[in-house]
C-alpha cells in the first residue's frame, strides 16, 4: 500500500524510535510545526492502514511501527520497477548505473555487492 508524502514523513519519525508519543512526533518536525490535530489525523490514517499500532498507558498512547521500514521500501521499489521498467530489474540497474550521479567508488561498491550476490546464488 502506498503512503502519502505526509504519511511517509511521519513514518520516518516513527521508524527512528521504538515507541513514541504524539508530542514527540510533533516535536520531530521542523518549524513551523504542524498542528496537533493534523499529526493526530495522519497517525489515525496510519493506524487504519495497519502501519502504526499503539499501547495505552493511562491517557497516553505510545505509537510504534507495525510495518518495518525495509519491508515498505522493498515493496515500493518493486512497484516502481514494475511500473517504470517493465518489471525488469536489469533495466532498472542499467538506468541507475547510467543516469544516477554515482562516483566511480560508488559504482565499484555496487559492483562488489552484485558480485557477492552472484557468489551466494
Amino acid at each position: 500500500m502506498k503512503l502519502t508524502a505526509a504519511e511517509e514523513q511521519l513514518m520516518q519519525y516513527i521508524w527512528k524510535r521504538d515507541k513514541i508519543v504524539l508530542k514527540d512526533l510533533i516535536d520531530s518536525y521542523g518549524d513551523p510545526k504542524p498542528a496537533k490535530t493534523t499529526v493526530a489525523t495522519t497517525v489515525k490514517k496510519l493506524i487504519d492502514k495497519g502501519f502504526v499500532g499503539y499501547n495505552e498507558i493511562g491517557n497516553t498512547r505510545l505509537y510504534f511501527a507495525m510495518v518495518k521500514k525495509e519491508n515498505y521500501f522493498s515493496k515500493q521499489m518493486k512497484n516502481m520497477i514494475k511500473q517504470f521498467f517493465d518489471n525488469s530489474t536489469s533495466q532498472f540497474a542499467s538506468f541507475f548505473a547510467k543516469d544516477a550521479t554515482l562516483t566511480k567508488d560508488e559504482l565499484q561498491k555496487l559492483r562488489d555487492l552484485i558480485d557477492d550476490e552472484l557468489k551466494n546464488k
